[in-house]
């Protein structure tokens, strides 16, 4: 057992996945791919309820976890079982074994919450950009594991479909559902509705106030590649930007984006902390430093 934080402000309770089933969780260079599980989680979000919540904006990423949210919905109340009527082991890998699912003993509160499902990512829960595929190495799996990782996830999506109808398979392709292991499944199951968690965290930032005065938006992240484009922040940041005519650069870790890439996600150019020092281990060990170089650039070439 850990001890996991969420928020509460009013009737309103905000929950990150992570806090519970998230790759911190995990001993430093040991993965768990296929028994993690999202239990935790959702003894979070039954947490949040005891404690009145009528919103819910349940923050998903960073998890440890492929297990398509079953876990998560194990612990409000749902059976998953093997054929002998025992329930599947936990985690991702345990879904092969599934025969049977049974959603009737889901905690009845969740049906009078407002459930937000905030995520920086519009997979699908399997195939190429579904959930093992894309996150699946991230979190330890071998291409092996990623194979087994989504045909459970499969064969899990068309056991709901048998207990609870075509909502199950909707769901399974609705953007959002590969988020953070396909947790982002297991709530669009309870109803949640998706919304980009870069759009949540605008308004919780009050980005719009403070675009007004703004001359140049810089925006980053560690790697910008093709997952940016997926809703991640700075694509959200730029988009954001661009509709008030502010124009963007963006700074990361490493670049493994073509101009044109940026420039259709609103990025004017980006600046990499690889261009000044290309070995990336100094770069992570000595990142200050070398932003306030990359910041020096910046400013001599939008500011002066």
């Amino acid at each position: 057992e850990v001890t996991a934080a969420f928020a509460v402000r009013g009737d309103t309770a905000v929950v990150e996945m992570a806090e519970a089933s998230g790759l911190q969780r995990l001993p430093k260079g040991v993965f768990a791919p296929l028994t993690s599980s999202t239990y935790g989680s959702g003894e979070l979000l039954r947490a949040a309820l005891d404690a009145g919540a009528r919103t819910i904006v349940f923050g998903v990423g960073g998890s440890a976890t492929t297990d398509g949210g079953a876990g998560m919905l194990s612990a409000l109340g749902a059976r998953f079982l093997d054929a002998e009527g025992e329930p599947v082991p936990p985690g991702g890998g345990g879904l092969t074994d599934l025969a049977s699912a049974d959603l009737t003993g889901l905690d009845p509160r969740l049906a009078t919450v407002d459930l937000i499902l905030a995520s920086d990512v519009d997979n699908p829960l399997t195939g190429p950009k579904g959930a093992p595929a894309v996150y699946g190495p991230q979190k330890g799996a071998a291409p092996d594991d990623v194979d087994a990782l989504d045909a459970a996830l499969g064969h899990y999506a068309k056991v709901l479909e048998e207990a609870i109808g075509p909502k199950a398979a909707e769901s399974a392709s609705a953007p959002g559902a590969g988020a953070a292991g396909g947790i982002g499944y297991g709530a669009l199951l309870l109803g949640a509705r998706f919304r980009p968690g870069i759009e949540v965290m605008l308004d919780v930032l009050g980005f719009a106030a403070a675009l007004e005065g703004a001359t140049l938006v810089i925006t980053g992240e560690g790697s910008l590649d093709e997952q940016t484009l997926h809703g991640k922040a700075p694509a959200g940041v730029a988009a954001a930007a661009r509709a008030e005519g502010k124009e963007v650069v963006a700074v990361c870790g490493r670049l493994a984006l073509p101009p044109q890439s940026l420039g259709h996600a609103g990025i004017r150019r980006a600046y990499p902390l690889t261009s000044i020092e290309p070995d990336v281990v100094k770069c992570i060990a000595d990142a200050g430093p070398i932003l306030e170089r990359v910041a020096e650039n910046i400013a001599r070439d939008f500011l002066v």
